[in-house]
């Protein structure tokens, strides 16, 4: 049975830890978001394999199905934002989320505050990547083979569809409107996440990998999206 879809936002919450999905539900539902509740992987999988979940928050150590392997398989066939929260906090355990595919990291113990406004901003990319809402007055842009349809939020390369998240997408669309123009980490990071880059050389570089994989014919050898030593990244004008 498909879940109803809620105008805030359906979000789920999975930790094998009981009182933190309950207080992480009672902050949500205060903001008008609807939670559905999970306690371990398999059972968050199934949630969202049932349909209208539109942001996930998973810990990484979970029974069952750790947070892990369950980003990666909701990534199968879902693009939704993925949130981790976990008392893991060294980078490497945080780059291994990123690389699952998760979207954002929150460390254990977390501020109410700071987990609505990730919520609240990784909602609004999802929502303007054009998954949850129509938006009109977009543009097409290109270099080369690579066009962005910000109407119709598609990605193309040499005439074939690319699959992005929402922030790899806003990462190569603000690359791509600036073409020829090189970005600093820092830049990156703050145009996208809208906050203060304090330790996001990890976060950006991982996106940048990503979006490379999939763009690019030999990720190693970039034709687009190019990297300026020292300096930061670009997207060349072709």
């Amino acid at each position: 049975m498909q879940h109803t879809p809620n105008e805030a936002g359906n979000i789920l919450v999975c930790d094998d830890d009981h009182e933190i999905v309950d207080a992480i539900e009672i902050y949500l539902v205060q903001e008008g978001y609807k939670v559905f509740k999970a306690y371990d992987g398999q059972q968050a999988l199934d949630i969202v394999k049932a349909g209208s979940v539109d942001l996930a928050i998973l810990d990484i150590m979970m029974p069952k199905l750790d947070g892990i392997h369950l980003t990666m398989k909701i990534r199968e066939f879902s693009s939704i934002p993925i949130l981790f929260l976990s008392a893991k906090t060294e980078d490497a355990d945080k780059i291994l989320g990123l690389n699952a595919g998760a979207d954002d990291y929150i460390p254990k113990p977390f501020n109410p505050l700071e987990l609505v406004a990730r919520v609240r901003s990784n909602l609004r990319r999802y929502k303007q990547l054009g998954n949850m809402e129509e938006k009109e007055g977009g543009q097409v842009y290109r270099s080369g083979g690579l066009v962005i349809d910000d109407d119709a939020k598609t990605v193309h390369v040499d005439g074939d569809e690319v699959r992005l998240t929402p922030i790899e997408y806003q990462i190569l669309l603000f690359l791509l409107r600036n073409k020829g123009k090189v970005f600093s980490i820092e830049q990156i990071y703050e145009s996208i996440w809208n906050e203060e880059a304090i330790g996001a050389d990890n976060t950006v570089a991982v996106h940048i990998r990503h979006i490379r994989e999939k763009i690019e014919i030999d990720p190693k050898e970039p034709r687009y999206l190019k990297v300026v030593w020292g300096v930061g990244y670009k997207v060349d004008v072709l």
